[in-house]
């Protein structure tokens, strides 16, 4: 098998397909571990952890600790221990190549009309290379929109929003979706001045819409400016500042001065000069087309990941790997279920969610009970001086089915797995409030919300 990306889709595929027998290669252009690794999950996560440290030097009080001295936030040492956690996990993924006998060929994998992959190595040498079994994990990039062209230096996307010189003094976030909400979070918590731009009418849009109501709540408290129903129309970089011209939908306009614009409207898979057309793989609104074991419309060439339909996030990358993989070994994978693959969002307060939506499961004709448990009533939350934020739980009335869970709160994206295991094993709401939580815990609220599903909810 050929692997082409050695994101976490193309280095888990990689070495399933090495456990399970098969002889592997892994083609990368750049760092392994993809995007996630080096300029995605894993950096922004430790900018995260330096941001609710900084936070926490700053509030230290109101935990009875004095200190002296002002804390202050190192720029430059902060993206540096980014850089450094990064550069630790895909030394990682080296390691793993090597200890399952996975063959690293550097360079640009295509696919070429006779089913083969051709890679260009950074001396523009060509090799081609054949095997039976050729996935591609060509992961995505930063989508850019016509009018908010990334210049790298006034107008940026993530890449060089984990990498700036100097921290700016204020910044305009354009999208609120995870990346676009983190980064916010991020940048607000270490002294920039923010403001944030969603062109729909909530921000995080693809949560339910309480959560998403809560978490603009706390980045208001925060000092985040956050603009929803609105549109970045023009940007000016001509001066020394961006100015940005904003319109909401009912026709205003106002503008804005800022250091930097971060553009955060989403990414675009990377399925260009990858030889689809050549090869004559199937491809449906911008994304491969496949069936449920990855098999795309040419025998003995598959596709994961962000360039397939279905959510663009890194376990699901892994886990279509794992699925098409197994398939070829002459396993009986069950498909993924794209409805319970839960998606998380690492702001403070953090955002966890899986299944139905509110709105979506009363569209899809449930009747619901539905149980929500606030933090301000969780001992444990009150303790940690973490009380934004609730738990809330869409039950089937008829049958009891978890259909959906979603949270905001301190330690929701650690939380959120018991519910998908819970789905998974088609857990009734009965069962949940049944099961004894330990106290005093953040998780004992999804018990606690289970019984306000159905009435019996004790501390609330």
């Amino acid at each position: 098998m050929i692997v082409i990306g050695s994101g976490p889709g193309g280095y888990v595929t990689a070495i399933r397909a090495s456990q399970l027998g098969l002889k592997t290669a892994i083609v990368e252009k750049a760092e392994l571990g993809g995007v996630c690794l080096n300029w995605g999950c894993i950096p922004t996560k430790a900018l995260l952890k330096s941001a609710q440290v900084f936070e926490y030097l700053n509030h230290a009080s109101d935990y009875g600790i004095t200190i002296q001295g002002k804390a202050n936030a190192d720029f430059s040492a902060i993206i540096k221990r980014s850089r450094d956690v990064a550069a630790g996990m895909s030394k990682g993924v080296q390691f793993l190549m090597k200890k399952n006998k996975i063959d690293i060929i550097q360079g640009t994998g295509k696919l070429t009309k006779d089913k083969k992959v051709e890679v260009t190595g950074a001396d523009g040498k060509k090799t081609t290379y054949d095997a039976p079994h050729i996935v591609l994990a060509t992961g995505a990039r930063s989508r850019e929109l016509p009018n908010l062209p990334q210049d790298g230096k006034k107008i940026i996307g993530y890449r060089q929003a984990l990498t700036l010189d100097k921290q700016p003094a204020s910044m305009v976030v354009v999208g609120s979706g995870a990346i676009g909400s983190e980064f916010a979070y991020f940048y607000n918590a270490i002294g920039t001045k923010v403001t944030l731009v969603e062109y729909l009418d909530n921000i995080v849009p693809l949560e339910d819409e309480e959560v998403s109501k809560q978490l603009a709540t706390s980045f208001k408290k925060a000092g985040i400016d956050v603009m929803t129903g609105s549109e970045v129309t023009s940007v000016d970089t001509s001066g020394t500042k961006v100015k940005v011209t904003i319109k909401s939908k009912k026709g205003k306009e106002e503008q804005i001065e800022a250091d930097i614009v971060l553009s955060a409207v989403g990414i675009t898979p990377n399925i260009e000069n990858i030889g689809l057309e050549e090869a004559g793989v199937v491809v449906e609104k911008g994304r491969v087309k496949v069936d449920e074991f990855y098999r795309t419309s040419v025998p003995g060439i598959y596709a994961i990941g962000d360039i397939v339909p279905g959510q663009a996030l890194a376990h699901v990358a892994s886990a279509e790997g794992i699925i098409c993989v197994e398939k070829i070994a002459g396993h009986n994978p069950e498909p993924l279920n794209y409805n319970n693959i839960p998606g998380c969002t690492y702001t403070s307060p953090e955002v966890a969610s899986v299944g139905y939506t509110e709105k979506a499961a009363k569209e899809a004709g449930y009747e619901l009970k539905i149980g929500k448990f606030p933090y301000s009533a969780s001992g444990k939350a009150s303790a940690a001086g973490q009380k934004d934020g609730f738990i809330k739980l869409i039950f089937d009335a008829k049958y009891g089915e978890l259909l959906g869970a979603h949270m905001i709160g301190a330690n929701v994206t650690e939380m959120i797995a018991e519910i998908v295991v819970a789905r998974k094993l088609e857990t009734t709401g009965h069962e949940i409030l049944k099961a004894v939580h330990p106290h005093p815990t953040m998780s004992e609220a999804i018990m606690e919300a289970a019984a306000a599903a159905y009435g019996e909810v004790i501390h609330l």
